[in-house]
């Protein structure tokens, strides 16, 4: 039987918790901080509360992480709803080889550092390598606009880099989710013959599924933004999270992620502008449950693991960091001045939002995929990333504005 103290204790928690998510976004807007620090943070503060004097239950951490989830979905489905396929085809040229350099730097690196000088193991290797190669480029965007280069050519080929990223990454994590007990637990056969077999299945199920949604994207999409549209009810932009969420619950049912599915239903309406334009109708509901996405990142935070996480975390931060300035600014000097090339590159140092969905899930795993101070790790990855990088672009954008 569920205490009604302890209920009442979380509905209080979870006031303060908007309360104080709602500050910190205008508080760290302010300054130019990312408010994705603030709320980490602020999980990781509740962490400790409850170490110090335990208050939450079994049933409130549930449902602590069941607002994350939700929090996980509408963040996928809005990063897939703003990437631009067609868009990105026709700018594969300019934009391929830095995507291809800042990848393979970012996540290669990161592997050999696990492995070789760490001695993780290779699943929590490859999860981490895998997460590296992300960018959040609303970390950096924002300064871009402030100064009014993004709509320059620079400004650009970074949205479409970072849109490539987020692409590559996600896809990346579903195929690590696929092979990562094959790999870990082998069974009677060789782990690397297993994770073969699994990946062909992986992908017969990423063609079935991949099928689903052209069908969905082809046939329905259009139908479903014109009955929005047409309904003229300010909340109507919720049938579209709804058809999401079918579609991600459809996802499932092939053996991926509710993150997975919800970035590939994102994707479906991506192709029309219409639907982008109804994204506006669920900014309430992302304001609201995101925040919680990351405060649970940081109440995963495991206090007794910051030892650890600190010593390999500064490793980490430096291949990070070295990953997409290198990665992606040298190939960018062919398309752009060193200056162009400098300013793309320290742009994508940022990780969060998918570094931490991948992180999430891999924990989700349990410790043989993604240790505790592993994981930990890489929050601290992310915190430094998004506070130092637009800190350096806003510099850098000042000094070179024309």
């Amino acid at each position: 039987m569920v205490d009604s103290n302890s209920i009442h204790v979380f509905e209080l928690l979870v006031g303060i918790l908007i309360v104080a998510a709602m500050f910190l976004r205008v508080w760290f807007g302010r300054v130019g901080v990312p408010s994705l620090i603030g709320f980490i943070l602020l999980g990781f503060a509740v962490r400790l509360v409850d170490s110090a004097v335990p208050f939450l239950t079994d049933a409130s951490l549930h449902i602590l992480e069941f607002l994350a989830s939700i929090g996980i979905f509408i963040l996928l489905f809005r990063v897939g709803l703003d990437s631009n396929l067609h868009g990105l085809i026709e700018k594969l040229p300019r934009a391929a080889p830095i995507w291809l350099g800042n990848v393979v730097l970012s996540g290669l690196p990161t592997y050999l550092l696990c492995t070789w000088v760490f001695d993780l193991a290779v699943v929590p290797s490859i999860f981490v390598s895998v997460a590296m190669t992300a960018t959040s480029i609303a970390v950096s965007a924002e300064m871009w606009r402030d100064a009014g280069a993004l709509e320059s050519a620079d400004g650009e080929t970074l949205i479409d880099v970072a849109q490539m990223d987020d692409i590559s990454g996600v896809a990346l994590m579903t195929l690590a989710l696929a092979v990562a007990p094959a790999l870990h637990f082998g069974g009677n056969g060789s782990p690397v013959a297993l994770a073969s077999e699994v990946f062909v299945v992986f992908l017969l199920k990423v063609a079935l599924f991949g099928a689903f949604c052209l069908l969905v994207a082809r046939y329905g999409e259009r139908r479903i933004v014109v009955a929005l549209r047409g309904s003229g009810e300010p909340g109507s932009a919720l049938i579209l999270i709804g058809v999401g969420l079918i579609i991600a619950a459809v996802a499932s049912l092939f053996g991926f992620s509710l993150a997975i599915g919800a970035f590939f239903a994102g994707l479906i309406f991506s192709r029309d502008p219409e639907a982008v334009r109804l994204e506006t109708g669920f900014m309430p509901l992302h304001g609201f449950f995101v925040p919680f996405f990351f405060i649970a990142i940081g109440f995963r935070i495991e206090p007794n693991t910051l030892g650890l996480a600190l010593e390999f975390g500064g490793f980490l931060l430096i291949v990070a960091v070295l990953g997409k300035i290198v990665g992606a600014g040298l190939p960018a000097l062919f398309t752009t001045s060193a200056t162009g090339a400098l300013l793309i590159g320290v742009s994508m140092v940022p990780r969060a939002e998918i570094a931490m969905v991948i992180g999430q899930q891999a924990r989700d795993l349990g410790d043989w995929a993604m240790p505790a101070e592993v994981f930990s790790a890489i929050a601290l990855v992310s915190l430094a990333t998004c506070l130092a990088a637009p800190l350096i672009v806003r510099v850098l954008l000042k000094k070179n504005a024309p």
